[in-house]
């Protein structure tokens, strides 16, 4: 068991990997021939509209909701008759494709006729840039929106198909999102970045499609063929339809977070504000996404086995544990996107298109964002704490809080800061979350940092901080670099972060945040209960 999880994770991580990389050479390729203008801001808000949905309902509360009643489904079967459960589970499916399809299709048609005045709501009509990047958005949403009912589709089966352990199926998914991309900017681009937004909102509704068929593939070859039939509300599907709602509400915190914010930017700010937030936050999240996933999900399993068997001292270690490794792993992130953000920028993404006014914008919203990349992981760390114990709500009122947080900053911060305050404002809001989920374990009396942690906390961040002073050493020798041939970029990135690691790993060793053997053992072992 413990090594088929392993394998698991191993699996989805390293394809995810795979998925961040390739999302980034897609995000360099954009910035190149789309820049951080009209076409630009255009595209990021007809893909935010499908992403935000996606997010929601596709891989956020159908996935919770549908992965869980599949299961036990499954479990329920007659265990006099093999592979009874499995039938069972997929009939249920077969249910669920029958009411989600024609709501789908219903859904997306009717997107694509309102496409005109939900860019509106959306954005105000572009104050900045008139009737043609109005325009322009509508089009490109009408072309993209039928990407939600593709990936929706994708959901429901990538759920079946992780429920009978092929999980590297539905994880290798997204890589195809990226190559389309990819593939459209590279062989199918325009003379103008106006062509180029075209042919990328195209990829992406064509990437759902051969995301949708690589999953009906994989789901045949083991066993699974979903029919339409007359739809039909049973109990279970009742259920799966009551159970969605508070899920989407969890789901949808940060989406929309991130939606208030771009919509802001659209209406009250200048043109290329949109793309220099969507650029920062894909250089902020490619850390977080590796770390705090990680982190959160390595440790879930050992701390639902802990307080099942009543050893609270145990799981309170644990999360200890986790949280240094979080520290240790986050801080120094976070202090060479902000400290770095500029030559990072220009390094990766100041090609063609975009300018050096565009590398100066959106590096000033990634050393924002990059604020808060410790409080991003360590509400991984956090929530598994309430889900070990069965308590799914309480995160969620918690990211609501956090939510309204997010809304009152960018009201407040957007006018003397611009997109700038729009992250701080995201970063603050992570704070707010980190503090009051800690705040709420510990008056709980179940997570109370010990006199280990506050030790090793202490030493990171003087480690992060003899690191910083390297990078500022170093900052203004490689930035003239990072404008130069691919070959100088690609040596001045590897220095700087090369040598930053360097300067940290060694720091950390010598003041004593974490030794070799430590980092060997985190989280592999937790303290009996005295």
């Amino acid at each position: 068991m413990a090594m088929g999880l392993l394998r698991a994770t191993s699996t989805i991580g390293g394809l995810t990997l795979i998925s961040r990389i390739l999302g980034m050479v897609r995000d360099m390729l954009v910035a190149r021939f789309l820049g951080a203008g009209l076409a630009s801001d255009a595209f990021l808000i007809a893909w935010r509209l499908p992403n935000l949905f996606r997010a929601l309902f596709a891989e956020g509360a159908f996935a919770a909701v549908f992965v869980p009643m599949f299961n036990r489904t499954m479990a329920q079967g007659d265990k006099e008759v093999p592979g009874s459960g499995k039938a069972v589970a997929i009939a249920f499916a077969g249910q669920i494709l029958s009411i989600l399809f024609p709501v789908l299709v219903l859904f997306s048609l009717l997107m694509m006729v309102l496409a005109a005045p939900v860019v509106w709501a959306m954005t105000g009509g572009f104050p900045d840039g008139g009737p043609a990047k109005f325009d322009l958005a509508v089009t490109l949403t009408r072309i993209t929106f039928p990407y939600l009912a593709l990936i929706s589709l994708v959901s429901l089966l990538g759920g079946i198909l992780n429920s009978l352990d092929r999980f590297w199926v539905n994880a290798a998914a997204p890589v195809l999102l990226n190559l389309c991309m990819i593939g459209a900017v590279v062989f199918f681009r325009g003379a103008t970045p106006i062509e180029t937004a075209h042919t990328q909102a195209i990829a992406v509704t064509m990437s759902g499609l051969l995301q949708l068929l690589w999953l009906i593939w994989a789901c045949r070859r083991a066993g699974v063929v979903l029919r339409l039939q007359r739809p039909r509300l049973s109990p279970q599907v009742r259920r799966l339809l009551v159970l969605i709602g508070p899920a989407a509400l969890g789901a949808g915190a940060i989406q929309f977070n991130l939606l208030i914010s771009t919509s802001l930017a659209a209406r009250f700010l200048p043109q290329g504000a949109v793309s220099y937030l969507y650029y920062a936050d894909r250089l902020n999240q490619l850390p977080l996404g590796l770390i705090g996933i990680g982190i959160g999900t390595a440790i879930l399993p050992a701390l639902s086995r802990q307080i099942g068997s009543g050893n609270e001292q145990a799981a309170s270690h644990t999360q200890n544990r986790a949280m240094e490794l979080a520290l240790f792993l986050a801080l120094p992130a976070a202090v060479a996107l902000c400290l770095s953000a500029t030559p990072l920028i220009r390094g990766l993404l100041q090609h063609g298109a975009f300018t050096p006014t565009d590398t100066i914008g959106a590096a000033g919203a990634l050393a924002a964002f990059a604020l808060g990349v410790p409080a991003y992981v360590l509400i991984k760390v956090l929530t598994p704490g309430f889900y070990a114990r069965q308590d799914t709500k309480t995160p969620v009122r918690v990211a609501v809080i956090s939510m309204l947080f997010n809304l009152v900053g960018n009201l407040t911060l957007i006018w003397p800061f611009g997109h700038v305050g729009v992250a701080i404002s995201t970063a603050i809001a992570a704070w707010v979350n980190v503090l009051i989920l800690y705040w709420l374990l510990h008056r709980r009396d179940q997570l109370r940092m010990d006199a280990r942690f506050r030790g090793k906390a202490l030493r990171i961040i003087l480690a992060s901080a003899i690191m910083a002073g390297a990078l500022l050493l170093i900052n203004p020798l490689v930035d003239p670099y990072m404008a130069g041939s691919v070959t100088q970029r690609v040596i001045a990135l590897g220095l700087l972060c090369g040598i930053g690691g360097l300067v940290y790993g060694a720091a950390a060793l010598i003041v004593r945040a974490y030794s070799i053997s430590e980092l060997r053992g985190v989280l592999r072992r937790a303290p009996k209960a005295s």
